[in-house]
């Protein structure tokens, strides 16, 4: 297959940034399309070539595919990179691309469209053996239907959108008699977020890990995993701190695991980036959630740990080239990413927009920033208010955590309120360092978190004791510290 010879990010900000950064470092031009917000942005500054889409918002700029696609047209783009969000997932997007004869650095709309629905998947990843959540997914979306598969369940069950993800559409229902307003508000919801009101439900896991691995198809039939990421620590459904590898996690454990989320990817004839998420009970039982058919935006600890280049292997196998290699990578030392946001905690993490007047980082041989914004650069309320993302390595767990204590106390904002200041409570807590956190972790404990960091805590986290609190608990250990 001829080689790629000018990229168009479909996207904006930190990804744009650095799948820029991978493209000029194999030699092939790229191209930034732009929203008017955009314009003075890094990114566009950064590519060789930039297009404007005009408009201000998402809808009207980076998520209209006729745009975009004339944007290729004209620049002469022969391939374009999604990054994630936006039509990064939109198989729409990627069929009117393969029209035109411009390469999508993704996998085929089929893969895209069969994962993409959550029912759909539940039931072809079930066929290939791999362990579901046990559930309903059922053409009738009746509330005397849901009622009775509910006590099949079990409560408490979990109500999920079927068309999408990020947390949109997802309700706790405890009880039968929680179970009709749970499913109307799940449902006005979903139909918001996604145009689409279907609904599944789903058992719900007490004290939950949320555990995913990377996984690389090409276009030969080669299917290979590249670790496994812990990403438990959430606030809202929303991922607040990676790493890998995961903590206290047996090596048997992986074996089967990682082997479920190749299946799972075999079920598709999957290409390209990809990974496949699981929810892992206490008592080591997990299942498959959902598969997201791009690149993640953790992707870096996995590179960070093995040394590879994620997006150079996109581009490699977009190509038509086979996997750089057909067996599992080995993993040096440990990595950790958290996301630094122009937020304000103390208000319900309430967006935080205006000039960053000034932004520094700590520089160190172990530390890694991507990020789409500089000193002087505005956030703006169209768009999400991510500053950075801050990524971290050490020779082991206590070491990473460590490192990013010490390099999240160095991070300089001036402008936006941020997050920075609750970063360093969560990642300084004594639980997080044994490992012994759940998706419930921020929620159980968000008081204590939320509470103003002393000289002292950091200083313990810095020298690898970590702070305990009376206040603080954690589900995994049953204990109150």
């Amino acid at each position: 297959m001829k080689p790629i010879q000018k990229i168009l990010i479909a996207n904006r900000g930190e990804i744009a940034v650095r799948v820029i950064r991978t493209a000029k470092k194999m030699g092939i031009k790229t191209v930034a399309v732009f929203s008017d917000p955009d314009a003075q942005s890094l990114f566009v500054q950064s590519a060789d070539e930039a297009f404007s889409l005009g408009g201000t918002d998402a809808r009207s700029s980076y998520l209209d595919v006729e745009k975009v696609v004339k944007a290729c047209l004209t620049t002469g783009a022969d391939a374009v990179h999604p990054g994630y969000g936006f039509l990064s997932e939109n198989t729409d997007f990627a069929s009117q691309l393969e029209k035109h004869g411009i390469r999508f650095i993704g996998p085929k709309p089929h893969s895209i469209e069969a994962m993409g629905d959550k029912i759909g998947s539940r039931l072809l990843v079930a066929k290939s053996g791999v362990p579901v959540v046990p559930g309903y997914e059922g053409a009738s979306q009746e509330i005397s239907v849901f009622k009775k598969e509910a006590e099949k369940i079990g409560y408490p069950i979990m109500a999920k959108a079927s068309a999408g993800g990020g947390g949109k559409g997802m309700r706790r229902i405890n009880s039968p008699e929680e179970l009709e307003a749970g499913i109307l508000s799940a449902k006005r919801e979903a139909l918001s977020a996604f145009g689409d009101d279907r609904i599944l439900l789903e058992k719900y896991i007490t004290n939950p890990r949320h555990v995913e691995f990377q996984i690389f198809g090409d276009t030969k039939g080669n299917i290979i995993h590249l670790h496994e990421r812990d990403c438990s620590l959430q606030r809202r459904h929303q991922k607040v701190v990676e790493e890998t590898p995961a903590p206290r996690y047996p090596s048997d454990l992986k074996t089967k695991m990682s082997e479920a989320a190749v299946m799972a990817a075999k079920s598709v004839q999957y290409e390209g980036a990809g990974t496949v998420e699981f929810i892992l009970g206490e008592s080591g039982e997990f299942y498959f959630l959902e598969m997201n058919t791009r690149l993640q935006v953790e992707h870096p600890v996995t590179e960070m740990t093995t040394g590879l280049d994620l997006v150079e292997w996109q581009i490699r196998v977009c190509q038509g080239e086979t996997l750089p290699q057909l067996q599992t990578p080995s993993q040096k030392g440990h990595a950790m990413e958290v996301r630094i946001y122009a937020e304000d905690p103390k208000e319900g993490f309430l967006p935080s927009i205006g000039r960053i007047h000034h932004l520094s980082f700590p520089t160190r041989d172990y530390l890694r920033i991507d990020s789409g914004v500089v000193s002087g650069s505005e956030i703006t309320m169209f768009y999400d208010p991510m500053i950075a993302k801050m990524i971290v390595w050490g020779e082991d767990r206590i070491t990473a955590i460590r490192r990013l204590v010490e390099c999240l106390s160095e991070t300089i904002v001036f402008g936006p309120k941020t997050n920075l200041q609750f970063l360093q409570k969560l990642v300084s807590a004594k639980e997080f360092a044994e490992g012994k956190v759940s998706t419930h972790f921020i929620a159980d404990n968000e008081v204590e978190l939320l509470s103003d960091n002393t000289k002292e805590e950091l200083k313990l986290a810095l020298s690898g004791t970590f702070f305990t609190s009376k206040e603080l608990t954690s589900p995994w250990s049953k204990e109150t510290t």
